[in-house]
């Protein structure tokens, strides 16, 4: 085989040479050619003595020895003539080691935290050893297979462990049958202190029933106790009256509820004015409360007087025309008062105050006619407007009921418990047929006077609680001042739907509630914030068209003269009242 091979060789070699001196001659002539270009068509010897030729323009071929000696193979190579395993496939490319990897770090792992090797142990056993672990200190050795060794292996607390004879936390140092069998003896004297199941503690006493004397002695505190808890929260507060001007009555024997001639308008006609413009500045400040002012009321008709009642625990009277003097102060309530409401004439006033109290005042004489209570806070009161019903009052409480009395016999003559909440408001629609109530349950429900089930009740989910109501001029819309912001209006004549295309916003009332007016020519709607401000808006746009900085704190109300222009009159928590023109 080898000699064929060689004559093959030789032979070719032979032509080749014949062929290389013809084809030289030729070409030396034209041009002179590099070694180097014709060194691949040479036939290459090995040390032994002859191989086969390797051209070089074949790809390069990976030989199974030289990998097998550690080389890896070259990314670049395009053919391989063996099959390499995974790990020469796979092999680094710069080298099987890494010199900078630290002797930790070279070792195998298959875990993040190193190599754990492949074992089988129960769930349960695994967490019998963790848990008595994590309580003895000690735990079987998991290295050591237990039923090659007679003897078990533990790690950690060892003496511990020897001490407790290996005990995990499932098992205890009785077996179940010595239990029970001391349970099953039922000689109580075998257990230590044990009695019996009705047994006493061992530190319980007698406690005897008390003699007659000592019973005698008992109800006399208990009746102290009742009677003088009674009189501090039944006994109202004495009333009492303040005049501050010098004479009660002028020299035709007029008193101050008599309406002025002589300011300009004429306060007894009940027409109202016919374009009303925005207030611009103030002119007037009545001070004399010392504490924020909860609500302001006109007198009725033709608002020569205004009414005021703050959480100093006064009521007030004043002048909106003339000298704008404090007229009286009455004094009857032991905490802040909520809410007053006219009479019809004016003669007379309610006022609802912290105390659970509800007064009747006589406005000129400044005395208290008389009082009601239900043990509740009112946090409202009405008059019947109707005439013919002028000696009924309807007050909306804390325990969520709407009460009516009745002024000469000062019993409770209706009820109306249907709300979820305590009553904010009371408002009487339809030419007092009916009234109107707003409630913190958030919902606004429509009663028929002296039936005491609401025939209308309106809540939505995207409704909020609404503490301040306030019927229109024209006496078809009910403006509502919303906690998220907003004054929404209601229609005021049958279907009381929400009117989508009024709503009113810009001003900032969450938590406060804060008075709803209008112009008494429905062209403005008026109401103060929790800024302080006087905020305006235009009726038929919405648009909030002015703002002025009113109170430094709350401006809790907000009321439309209703014989005047542009006259505004304002309170707030800093105490102040304000007049604005």
């Amino acid at each position: 085989m080898s000699a064929a091979i060689s004559s093959l060789v030789s032979y070719g070699s032979d032509s080749d040479s014949e062929n290389e001196s013809e084809s030289n001659t030729s070409v030396e002539k034209v041009n002179p050619v590099d070694p180097d270009a014709t060194a691949h068509l040479k036939p290459l010897q090995s040390e032994s003595s002859m191989s086969l030729a390797v051209l070089n323009s074949a790809p390069e071929v990976a030989v199974k020895e030289a990998v097998e000696t550690g080389i890896h193979l070259d990314p670049a190579l395009k053919e391989v003539t063996y099959n390499p395993t995974y790990e020469t496939m796979f092999a680094p490319e710069f080298g099987p080691m890494n010199p900078f990897k630290s002797q930790q770090m070279a070792a195998p792992r298959n875990m993040l935290s190193g190599y754990a090797e492949p074992a089988h142990v129960n769930d349960f056993m695994f967490e019998q050893q963790r848990r008595t672990f994590s309580s003895y200190g000690y735990a079987l050795d998991p290295s050591v297979d237990t039923h090659e060794s007679s003897s078990n292996t533990y790690i950690g607390a060892v003496e511990e462990a020897e001490k407790h004879k290996g005990l995990t936390v499932f098992e205890s140092g009785l077996k179940k049958s010595q239990k029970r069998k001391k349970v099953k003896g039922g000689d109580a004297g075998e257990i230590d202190n044990y009695l019996g199941p009705w047994a006493k503690y061992a530190d319980e006493k007698d406690v005897a029933k008390p003699t007659e004397d000592e019973q005698k002695e008992l109800d006399e505190i208990t009746a102290k106790r009742q009677k003088k808890g009674r009189n501090e929260d039944d006994a109202p507060s004495e009333e009492k009256t303040i005049l501050h001007v010098k004479d009660m009555y002028d020299y035709q024997g007029r008193s101050y509820l008599h309406v002025p001639q002589d300011v300009g308008i004429n306060l007894r006609s009940a027409d109202a004015p016919d374009k009303c413009y925005l207030p611009k500045k103030q002119i007037h400040v009545w001070s004399g409360h010392t504490k924020g002012v909860s609500a302001i009321r006109l007198f009725p008709n033709s608002g020569h007087l205004l009414l005021s009642c703050s959480m100093d625990c006064k009521i007030k009277l004043w002048e909106v025309y003339g000298e704008r003097r404090c007229l009286r102060t009455f004094i009857g309530h032991s905490k802040a008062v909520r809410d007053i409401c006219f009479n019809n004439t004016g003669t007379q006033f309610l006022s609802a105050a912290y105390d659970r109290y509800i007064k009747l005042w006589d406005s000129e004489t400044g005395q208290c006619i008389s009082h009601f209570t239900n043990r509740k806070v009112p946090y409202c009161v009405k008059f019947n407007p109707d005439e013919d019903k002028q000696n009924l009052l309807v007050a909306g409480m804390s325990d969520k009921k709407i009460v009516q009395w009745d002024i000469r016999t000062g019993e409770v003559v209706q009820e109306y418990d249907r709300h979820l909440g305590a009553v904010n408001t009371i408002t009487f629609v339809d030419e007092n047929r009916r009234f109107v109530s707003t409630s913190d349950d958030k919902s606004l429900r429509v009663w028929e006077w002296d039936i005491p089930v609401d025939f209308k009740y309106i809540a939505e989910p995207s409704m909020h609680s609404m503490p301040a109501v306030t019927l229109s001029p024209n006496g078809k819309w009910l403006a509502c001042q919303s906690m998220d912001n907003q004054i929404l209006i209601f229609g005021a004549q049958n279907r009381f739907r929400l009117n989508k295309k009024k709503v009113f916003k810009g001003h900032m009332v969450a938590g406060y509630a804060c008075q709803v007016d209008f112009s008494p020519d429905m062209s403005y709607v008026v109401s103060g914030d929790a800024d302080g401000k006087l905020n305006i808006w235009d009726w038929k746009t919405t648009k909030l068209y002015h703002r002025i900085k009113a109170h430094d704190k709350v401006c809790i109300s907000a009321l439309w003269h209703p014989h005047e222009t542009s006259k505004v009159i304002t309170c707030g928590w800093d105490g102040q009242i304000k007049l604005w023109d």
